[in-house]
């Protein structure tokens, strides 16, 4: 009995992605699907990073196909392949940047800059090419959470390379000022400063551009939706009412200028007794899940109140490079994973393809 590709396809369809929990021929997963005799070769192709998962994703498919009557060598490969995503409508992509995720925060002290870092290096633990913008011009923190000082090159004296850690490219006004000097500027040169940090930065081929934004809906948040294209943005907020009073602000503000919420993080949930392992909601509880209700996006998951948090982004080391196989790393990775699979499902950019049209007058 030969196998034909519909039986393929057939079993193929009963195995469901644990990411997107689509099953791959649904997901468009499915790629070079080739039949000689009994053996079936194909390439799974996710469209968001998951470098940790693959062999757990070849062993599923392979498993699934070899229950197929008459099959014999299964070979699938793995991987992942980030696109262009859409933005607001009338805002064309960045060169060498294929999506921009704004990490938000209706108010400050809730966690978003260590949030922001630590995504930032899940995602590029996962296999993707990561950017971390600083755009909080006031109170710049990345440069001390990444470990990085100096002061960036510029090889044409009109742009600046991005510095480097852990394999994420940064780009901070903190590289550019004394760390005691304050920033004692007006609203137009905090917002000439973020777009020149934005656009005079060489990127080199982002699959994802990580802004850890300024806390509030003021003049660079108005900036950021207004001229630069986001695909989408993540909330962070702690689970006390009054974080999350500032937190819906922040989420209204986006959804208002057409950038889509990607989900909401819960950030100190719970506490963790360092002594005895005690957890306790110091905070409260379930603030953040109750919102995502209320404004129907994802609860993207909850990260403890722990020291060890705070103490490895003082020290220059996240969590996520500093115990990469630690329980809170791991509720880092599946969040970054879930925000990668949110951009992966939106609309494809399509600006790419179509020509300018030029009128000429003859």
């Amino acid at each position: 009995m030969s196998i034909t590709v519909e039986d393929v396809k057939a079993a193929l369809s009963k195995i469901v992605d644990p990411n997107t929990t689509k099953d791959y021929v649904t997901g468009k997963a499915v790629k070079n699907l080739k039949i000689e005799g009994g053996d079936v070769s194909l390439d799974i192709e996710l469209g968001y990073p998951a470098k940790s998962q693959f062999d757990a994703i070849r062993a599923a498919v392979i498993a699934g196909l070899r229950a197929l009557p008459g099959v014999g060598n299964v070979s699938v490969g793995v991987s992942s392949k980030i696109i262009s995503h859409t933005v607001q409508r009338g805002l064309k992509l960045m060169p060498n940047v294929k999506n921009i995720i704004a990490v938000a925060s209706g108010k400050g002290g809730v966690g978003k800059s260590t949030t922001a870092v630590n995504l930032a290096l899940a995602l590029a633990a996962e296999g993707a090419s990561v950017g971390l913008l600083d755009a909080d011009i006031y109170g710049p923190s990345q440069p001390m959470m990444l470990g990085v000082s100096g002061r960036p090159e510029t090889k044409d004296g009109k742009t600046m390379e991005p510095l480097e850690n852990y394999g994420v490219q940064v780009s901070s006004i903190g590289f550019l000022i004394d760390p005691d000097e304050p920033m004692v500027w007006r609203g137009p040169m905090v917002t000439q400063a973020l777009q020149q940090l934005l656009e005079q930065t060489n990127w080199r081929d982002l699959d994802y551009l990580v802004v850890d934004m300024p806390p509030g809906t003021g003049d660079i948040q108005l900036t950021l939706s207004q001229k630069v294209p986001v695909t989408g943005a993540v909330i962070v907020t702690t689970p006390q009412d009054i974080a999350l009073l500032d937190a819906r602000k922040g989420l209204k503000m986006f959804e208002k200028v057409g950038i889509p919420i990607l989900g909401i993080v819960e950030n100190m949930s719970t506490h963790i007794c360092s002594n005895c392992g005690h957890a306790e909601e110091i905070f409260g509880a379930g603030g953040g899940a109750k919102m995502c209700k209320d404004f129907n996006v994802e609860f993207l998951g909850a990260l403890p109140l722990t020291l060890s948090i705070r103490e490895q982004a003082d020290s220059g080391k996240p969590t996520v490079v500093a115990e990469p196989d630690g329980k809170v790393a791991a509720i880092y990775k599946d969040i970054a994973r879930k925000i990668a699979v949110q951009v992966s499902e939106k609309a494809k950019d399509m600006t790419s393809k179509f020509p300018s049209i030029v009128i000429k007058n003859d």
